[in-house]
């Protein structure tokens, strides 16, 4: 009879998994890609290496992981944003404020999700981050067209390359990212086709 695992087991398998990703998240803040080797995690978690592998096959499967939770909470973010009332240039200049904000407040891990080097499989989920990001802004754009309040045009491409924009901006890693904040918001205003500040 194969073996089963108590609930009791379970969840203190899941506790552990659940602390191991925390740690890795704060040491991919911290370190970057480089720092979040599976003995730095161990350690930090006060767990042996071998518990981690238990986990997770290697650093990739779970860096893959910590990408994907990062992720979910950066684009709930970016899609709360875009969903307050006003205008839709002004709600999708807020998904990239918010973005943004976000990412300077903890630069090392922002420049991890969006240039750093990485492994293969780590790559694939950067460009899922990206295209969920920019679903969020083409729905937006596509919306204000309907509304009447943008031009018409290719939401998906004019999202596509917000986005691109946007980590060009912030990446570097991040240094003085905050003096370009006002510009990539005018940026954002003209590529949407709307009026911004300068030219209203």
């Amino acid at each position: 009879m194969p073996y089963r695992r108590t609930p009791k087991v379970q969840a203190r398998l899941d506790s552990q998994r659940d602390r191991i990703l925390a740690t890795a998240i704060e040491l991919l803040a911290e370190h970057g890609y480089a720092g979040c080797s599976m003995a730095a995690v161990a350690s930090r978690a006060g767990v042996a290496t071998g518990s981690v592998y238990r986990h997770f096959p290697g650093k990739a499967e779970l860096v893959v992981e910590v990408f994907r939770e990062v992720v979910t909470r950066e684009v709930a973010a970016v899609e709360a944003a875009s969903a307050q009332p006003g205008e839709f240039t002004e709600r999708i200049v807020a998904v990239f404020d918010t973005f943004a904000t976000r990412a300077l407040k903890a630069p090392r891990l922002a420049y991890a999700l969006l240039a750093e080097p990485v492994d293969a499989p780590i790559e694939a989920e950067r460009l899922v981050f990206r295209r969920a990001f920019r679903d969020v802004v083409a729905r937006r754009i596509t919306e204000g067209i309907r509304a009447g309040q943008l031009p018409p045009q290719d939401a998906e491409v004019t999202a596509a390359a917000l986005v691109g924009a946007a980590a060009e901006v912030l990446i570097g890693p991040l240094t003085g990212a905050e003096n370009a904040l006002p510009a990539l918001r005018t940026f954002v205003q003209r590529a949407l086709g709307g009026p911004d500040a300068s030219h209203p």
